[in-house]
């Protein structure tokens, strides 16, 4: 009997947190790699930094060849998490600090680039009008959930940085059975192909534009937090005097990381609910918060940094899903694939200086003013997004054509 709709949602979800643990292996990785040699200066941002140009290039390419509407979609996950294991385990056969490595992280996030938004859209092909919200959280939880997936497994102390590195390969691989036994759902349709020419339509036409603005002050904070919540835990813990080892700042940045799961699917429910851009203001207000009080809470006790940190890894991603449903709704007709590809090469652009501007700052002014550079990016989404509530949006929809 072959499975239905929570069947294959069960393994598409659980495909994209086997294969999303290839993004931050080379970050979780990246500490234990700088006492075993001396790195390149830039080297550790580069780990992430690389995944994030990959993951660009990655998907205007895969756009612009229209890969999910020439090829099955279960089949181009398959191939791309195949790539991203073998690109992934590269790293452990190069020298470390070695250019190569970095070569293999950008080779990693052009693969990932074919495994989440691809698997975006096999999820929403099983999704309604009344779940849609809660289908989008559930995918963006996974992808939340495997990311920080690679801290867990640094948590269990005196493991090499090789075996998560190696771990996240095997997840993938697995990840790459898992998703060929799915099935398409009754909503799926061939993705829109990729329209350049028009891509400025998404900052001429109100609503795509507002709602873009938001997503790229939501994408200045999410991966340059991600990528040194890690740093910060295990810097503030040292500083409480209170004995947290490395195992304990690992397991704790985890939980920070795997907790924004939850938030997604809390995020998606409450946006059915209450609207796209009630849900999103109110999780950028928070988070933005969070960024602030990031400083004051440095070198507290451990229990009181982390409850911070938890409720700012719910609230960082809660609202991620949203920006995209809100281009897809408010793109004129036929263009939602160009709009969508167009925004989130947009807001994984700007993660590279985000994640590049936080070791500096933090080298010269400590951890609270690096993160509260952050909040910068949440307070300007929120007052773009503000433009599109209710009784506010009037211009934002495209006219009928």
């Amino acid at each position: 009997m072959r499975a239905g709709k929570p069947g294959n949602l069960l393994l598409i979800t659980l495909a994209q947190v086997l294969a999303l643990a290839l993004w931050f292996s080379g970050t979780a990785a990246g500490p234990a790699m700088a006492r075993e040699a001396a790195l390149p200066p830039g080297f550790l941002a580069w780990l992430t930094g690389a995944v994030q140009l990959g993951f660009v290039l990655g998907t205007l390419g895969s756009a612009a060849l229209a890969l999910p509407d020439r090829l099955d979609p279960r089949r181009l996950i398959a191939a791309a998490a195949l790539l991203g294991a073998v690109a992934n385990a590269a790293i452990l056969v190069l020298p470390v600090g070695a250019p190569g490595v970095i070569l293999a992280r950008g080779v990693t996030g052009l693969a990932l680039a074919c495994i989440y938004p691809v698997g975006m859209k096999l999820a929403t092909g099983w999704a309604s009008r009344a779940d849609a919200g809660l289908v989008v959280g559930l995918l963006v939880g996974g992808l939340t959930l495997g990311s920080g997936s690679p801290h867990l497994i640094n948590a269990f102390g005196g493991l090499d940085w090789r075996v998560t590195v190696g771990a996240a390969s095997a997840g993938a691989l697995a990840a790459a059975a898992l998703i060929l036994a799915t099935r398409l759902g009754p909503g799926h349709a061939p993705a829109p192909r990729f329209r350049p020419g028009l891509a400025l339509l998404l900052f001429r036409t109100r609503g795509t534009r507002l709602a873009t603005l938001g997503y790229l002050g939501h994408m200045w904070e999410l991966y340059a937090m991600w990528a040194w919540i890690g740093a910060y835990l295990a810097a503030s813990f040292a500083a409480s005097g209170r004995g947290a080892g490395p195992g304990l700042a690992a397991l704790a940045t985890f939980a920070v990381m795997a907790v924004g799961a939850l938030g997604c699917v809390l995020g998606g429910v409450l946006a059915d609910r209450i609207g796209k851009a009630r849900l999103t203001i109110g999780a950028m207000t928070i988070s933005g918060a969070c960024c602030l009080l990031a400083g004051p809470a440095f070198g507290l006790a451990p229990w009181l940094t982390l409850a911070l940190c938890l409720v700012w890894g719910a609230a960082v991603i809660a609202d991620s899903a949203q920006f995209s449903a809100s281009v897809a709704e408010y793109a004129p007709p036929g263009l939602a694939g160009t709009m969508l590809t167009v925004q989130t090469c947009l807001g994984f652009a700007l993660t590279l200086p985000a994640i590049h501007l936080m070791p500096l700052l933090a080298a010269r002014f400590g951890w609270g003013a690096a993160f509260a550079s952050l909040a910068i990016g949440p307070a300007l989404g929120c007052l773009a997004m503000a433009r599109l509530l209710p009784g506010r949006d009037a211009g934002a929809r495209p006219a009928p054509r």
